[in-house]
């Protein structure tokens, strides 16, 4: 693997100090997980969750480079080469920025926020900038104050493109990291109930704060934005104020880019695009009208970058939904085959509606049943019991045949069921997991989707167990 850092540089880049050990081998990258770090790369002790101080060893163990520690560290006798700064996550921002100064003068740096949709959106534009350049992008959804960091410090000096996601919980966490990313273009997907437990004003400040991304804009930057967001003025105007140029994506003719098709089939999503009098014909990898709408933001920045969007989305055919994120495989089980969709990793009421919708289009005639597993959707404030109950009509067009849920909000959805309706219900995902397995047949669909604090993982992972 290319070296990333030169160790001179890196020592510089942090503003910390080399212990007296240098780096045997070249610098290939950063990791925060032991459980993960691979050859090469600079172990960052961080003190989130845990302190990461107390795994340095193990990762020179595992074959680590050099670790990322705090002045204060002990040196251990396995130690390798220590650079020591006064806090590890300030300077592994320090490193950031370094990498994104470092960058040539007409590489294109996306930052991409919104409520939804961040992370499929940056694995289509990484499918689609990667035949035009050296395009980085984060490997997860790595968005937040030591993600973002993170993904900086890992970008090659090469990179041709850079597509970076932000994400946030509260007012104030995007500003700091779009000053860092300071992005050439700066997209938001959507503003939707998310989160909004954080906020007194509800949507609006989630779309305030979705509108941070625009504070680090470079000189004449470029904002895109959803024309059908509710919250549409409120992006226009703090896009104008940062002084960027807007584009206006979405489903009707007032919009540019603009969905002139959208056809949702069982296994692929067909859209038609137009883009100042260009239009063009493509296929989507997956089943959504969401991903349809979603892929026109990429549309939107292969036309801006001067890429042919005739030609340039066709890489989106290859696209699949992500495990968690409404993944599809067929599960062997001694009854016989039965669809898991997977919608686990995280959950609002717009995703909701996006994954039912998808359940209607599985064919009757392969999948007679379909089965759905809902958990709590986390962080909607006072507004979450209606948010839950408010389901109920999606749950119904979804054709469900049979219900189950988890959650102390999923509770009064669940009992708005008809009884013919009910699988069961739980506090934990844990509680149904085996109830739910144990009622699959052969042929049957399940889709299984929550919150990422509600933990459906245990359910998936049953059923997948399933599997001869």
């Amino acid at each position: 693997m290319t070296a990333l850092w030169t160790w001179d540089d890196l020592v510089l880049a942090s503003g910390g100090i080399a212990d007296s050990v240098e780096p045997a081998d070249d610098i290939t990258g950063f990791s925060i997980d032991t459980r993960s770090i691979r050859p090469g790369e600079v172990f960052v002790a961080l003190t989130d969750a845990r302190d990461g101080h107390d795994f340095v060893p193990n990762a020179f163990k595992a074959g680590a480079v050099a670790a990322l520690v705090s002045t204060t560290y002990g040196r251990k006798p396995a130690d390798g080469a220590l650079l020591r700064v006064a806090d590890p996550l300030k300077g592994l921002e320090a490193i950031a920025r370094a990498a994104r100064k470092r960058l040539a003068p007409d590489a294109a740096v996306i930052a991409i926020t919104g409520s939804a949709g961040k992370t499929g959106t940056k694995e289509m534009l990484r499918a689609c900038l990667s035949p035009h350049g050296k395009t980085h992008a984060p490997e997860k959804s790595f968005n937040n104050h030591w993600g973002v960091p993170l993904t900086l410090a890992r970008m090659p000096r090469e990179a041709r493109f850079a597509v970076i996601e932000i994400g946030m919980n509260h007012a104030g966490e995007i500003t700091p990291l779009t000053h860092m990313t300071r992005p050439h273009i700066a997209i938001i997907t959507n503003v939707l109930p998310v989160h909004i437990g954080n906020f007194s004003d509800g949507e609006t400040g989630v779309a305030r704060a979705k509108a941070e991304i625009f504070a680090g804009l470079e000189p004449h930057g470029l904002a895109i934005i959803p024309l059908e967001s509710p919250h549409f003025a409120k992006l226009s105007t703090a896009a104008d104020a940062a002084g960027a140029r807007s584009i206006a994506f979405g489903t009707t003719s007032l919009a540019n880019p603009w969905a002139k098709r959208i056809v949702v089939g069982q296994n692929e999503t067909r859209v038609t695009v137009s883009l100042d009098d260009v239009e063009a014909d493509y296929v989507l990898g997956a089943p959504g009208h969401h991903l349809a709408v979603n892929s026109l933001i990429v549309a939107a920045t292969l036309h801006a970058l001067e890429i042919d969007i005739t030609t340039a989305l066709e890489p989106l055919a290859g696209i699949e939904a992500p495990a968690g994120r409404g993944a599809r495989s067929t599960i062997e089980a001694a009854v016989g085959p039965i669809l898991l969709i997977d919608e686990s990793y995280n959950a609002n009421p717009a995703s909701m509606r996006a994954a039912l919708a998808g359940l209607a289009l599985v064919p009757r005639a392969a999948h007679p049943r379909r089965i759905v597993v809902l958990g709590d959707m986390r962080e909607l404030g006072a507004d979450a019991p209606r948010l839950h109950t408010g389901l109920k009509d999606a749950i119904d067009a979804s054709g469900a045949d049979l219900v189950f849920a988890c959650g102390e909000h999923m509770r009064a959805l669940f009992d708005l069921l008809p009884a013919a309706k009910q699988g069961a219900w739980g506090a934990t995902s844990r509680d149904i997991a085996k109830e739910v397995a144990a009622v699959l047949l052969r042929g049957d669909a399940v889709m299984i989707k929550g919150s990422l604090g509600t933990n459906m993982a245990p359910i998936v992972a049953t059923v997948r167990a399933l599997g001869r």
